[in-house]
């Protein structure tokens, strides 16, 4: 009984690996693993590039101010726009 229960165990082990494996496979060396990456890449970028204010500097996410429309504002900003 002991020895059905491990060789099932190692089944399912060989196809996570040969799964994990292919899936390496896939975004290391084909065109579209690659365009993938390039993605998730931008998408890193563009979510760094909205935490900076251009009068106010670098911030954390979790400082700035949701706004209405969903757009983050610089806490800052948001007090001279809306306060005065």
């Amino acid at each position: 009984m002991g020895a059905i229960i491990i060789e099932g165990v190692l089944f399912v082990a060989l196809v996570a690996t040969g799964g994990t494996l292919l899936f390496w496979l896939f975004i290391t060396f084909t065109p579209a693993g690659v365009r993938l990456r390039q993605t998730q890449n931008r998408k890193r970028i563009e979510r760094r590039a909205e935490l900076v204010c251009p009068i106010h500097g670098l911030r954390t996410e979790d400082q700035l101010v949701r706004l209405a429309n969903g757009e983050r504002a610089c806490p800052d900003c948001y007090k001279e726009t809306f306060h005065g």
